[in-house]
């Protein structure tokens, strides 16, 4: 067996006895460099989602009674409000506002909706607290949190959560599809 083998390698050198080794070409790509981070870019989005909800938003018309938090969108059925009260759509993703100032407050909450947007969520909680930790036991980030989703085109509707939700401490707000 080994014979053949020293066989093979005879008949291997002499059929590239006059073979001549090529150069060696070597090519030599420039490493890929990162794709830049546009971070004026980033501020300047995230400076539009803060300035896009303003606290001095007054609205035309409202349906509040009191304390409770409720709002409809103008051209909606009345419907609405009350299926959202008896808990009828599924919450499918809630942010809790305690501890926030209101500038992070709204940020966050400008954030949180442009993510439920585009994840097509429709119902979500927003729990903003009763104010008994601010300055005179007032809930700030409550009426706040009233004029920002106003503002917004997605919302639809929003009310005071159900007692188990977080009751006057939570909204639940409807999205458009």
């Amino acid at each position: 067996m080994e014979d053949a083998d020293d066989n093979g390698a005879d008949l291997f050198l002499e059929a590239v006895k006059d073979a001549r080794p090529l150069k060696p070409k070597r090519v030599h790509h420039a490493p890929l460099r990162p794709k830049p981070i546009p971070r004026q870019f980033i501020r300047d989005e995230q400076q539009a989602l803060a300035d896009s909800l303003s606290d001095h938003y007054i609205p035309a018309h409202d349906l509040e009674t009191g304390e409770e938090l409720l709002y409809l969108r103008e051209g909606h059925s009345p419907d609405i409000l009350s299926k959202l009260r008896r808990g009828h759509w599924v919450i499918q993703a809630a942010i809790d506002l305690h501890g926030l100032i209101s500038d992070e407050a709204r940020l966050y909450v400008a954030t949180f909706l442009n993510d439920c947007k585009k994840r097509g969520i429709r119902c979500v909680r927003i729990v903003h607290g009763k104010g008994l930790g601010s300055r005179n036991r007032e809930p700030v980030l409550k009426h706040k949190l009233r004029g920002w989703l106003m503002q917004r085109d997605e919302v639809i509707a929003y009310a005071e959560a159900r007692r188990q939700d977080g009751g006057s401490g939570a909204v639940i707000v409807l999205l458009k599809a």
